[in-house]
């Protein structure tokens, strides 16, 4: 591409970067330089946020930052000019004529170590529990895309938002509006409209106990935003199956050797638990859908979400693209590149978006079963529990015998909106069955 040159005096913008294919917009975490502050070329400016995914963008020259016109946690497109830069003296990198100021595209990634500032708090308790909340009777419901930015990164429903009160011209919600709101901790967030026009919110004076606090973290805050939000919308019901891994577990411990010197990867578990999971998809493909209003989006593809733990205690989701179209091989690499990049913090935010069905492996620290709840906008989510010896009644030859087998339990958390039991039911024993007949998934 083409580059034009800066020169040492000159005001230039800098603009938002493109940071993915899919990526529009993101959100300002923080500025690391105040107006007036000099900075050297490769200093981090700004960092923006896209859902769990922190981008650190560098200066592009040594220079002054002139003057801000994004604050933290406003929402900015791709593109968008955010900041006035000054060439210093010593200036000498040059930008892109489409783009006068073009920072590298090469992000480092850090998941966990912002905090969202203290004045947009998501915290969902109220300062006075006691106060009552009017609902208000809004004539207006037109939301501008930044306000559907802001909702939807506070899992923010529609209803939700007409019981925001609004001070814009024509009864209009403003940025400032909801921002208020949510510092006040959502008041209206589980009100029920009805003929009463107000709320009132118990003040129940439970005893938190006292000991050490922690603020939560940037990312655990999004974790406990998006989990009530999912039981908040979707009606859980969590449906059980045990299956026996027994030949599985045989093949496996036969195999992995010989399967890490060919193909440069350890043979676990999961990319066989993927592999069934794809394969029942294509048996039953309403449980890969998400509800749109009164529509149900059946999915074109199978991309499989990984809940996935990292040190710092907290959880993040990568996606395997297309793997209904992947062998073991191809999802075993896929499977060991994402969990490692997790653990580094070196996710892309295309990696942890776009998935329609998770797997949550809670048998990797020691449950026998869980109840997952559903990574929205998904239908459903698979638990794997603990792969377990026990006594086993089997029949052989006509009669009942006791055998010691690898039993592991499988719970499959769905929405009751899209699923029903019967296909619930009907997914989860196909699951089991073909990991217990695991060959046609290996070959």
């Amino acid at each position: 591409m083409s580059q034009a040159k800066v020169v040492v005096g000159e005001e230039v913008d800098f603009k938002v970067p493109k940071m993915g294919e899919s990526i529009t917009e993101g959100y300002i975490i923080g500025w690391s330089f105040k107006e007036g502050d000099h900075f050297k070329e490769g200093d981090t400016l700004v960092e923006i946020g896209t859902d769990k995914v922190d981008n650190e963008v560098p200066a592009p020259f040594d220079g002054q930052l002139i003057a801000i016109h994004v604050d933290a946690d406003d929402v900015v497109e791709i593109g968008q000019v955010i900041a006035k830069l000054k060439v210093d003296d010593q200036g000498k990198a040059s930008a892109e004529k489409e783009n006068a100021v073009s920072p590298s595209a090469d992000f480092k990634v850090d998941t966990t170590k912002n905090e969202l500032p203290q004045q947009e708090t998501t915290s969902t308790a109220p300062q006075n529990r006691s106060e009552t909340y009017y609902i208000p009777e809004r004539s207006n419901n037109f939301y501008s895309p930044l306000v559907r930015q802001i909702a939807k990164d506070y899992y923010i429903s529609y209803e939700e938002l007409a019981r925001i009160p609004a001070t814009g011209e024509h009864d209009r919600l403003r940025k400032s509006d909801i921002y208020k709101y949510i510092k006040s901790g959502r008041p209206a967030q589980f009100a029920q409209t009805g003929p009463s026009s107000n709320f009132e919110l118990p003040d129940l004076k439970f005893d938190k106990g006292q000991g050490k606090r922690v603020k939560m973290d940037r990312m655990r805050r999004m974790i406990a935003d998006h989990m009530v939000f999912s039981k908040h919308v979707s009606p859980h019901v969590t449906a059980y199956a045990e299956t026996d891994l027994t030949d599985l577990v045989k093949w496996r411990n036969t195999e992995k050797e010989d399967f890490q010197k060919k193909n440069g990867v350890k043979l676990t578990f999961t990319p066989v638990f993927i592999k069934a999971i794809t394969k029942a998809i294509e048996e039953f493909p309403m449980i890969n859908s998400s509800l749109d209003g009164d529509q149900i989006i059946i999915k074109e593809h199978v991309n499989i979400g990984m809940a996935t733990a990292l040190e710092s205690g907290n959880l993040i989701v990568p996606v395997i693209k297309n793997a209904h179209q992947k062998d073991i091989v191809d999802l075993a690499k896929a499977v060991n590149v994402l969990t490692q990049k997790a653990r580094a913090n070196k996710l892309t935010s295309d990696e942890t978006k776009g998935g329609t069905f998770t797997i949550s492996n809670v048998g990797t620290f020691g449950s026998l079963m869980g109840t997952p709840i559903i990574n929205q906008p998904e239908a459903a989510i698979l638990a794997t529990g603990l792969i377990k010896k026990r006594p086993e009644v089997v029949e052989r030859n006509g009669k009942d015998e006791i055998e010691v087998r690898h039993m592991m339990y499988l719970s499959l958390s769905f929405d009751h909106r899209i699923v029903d039991g019967f296909l619930a039911g009907s997914f989860l024993k196909k699951v089991s069955d073909l990991m217990e007949d695991f060959n046609a998934l290996v070959e």
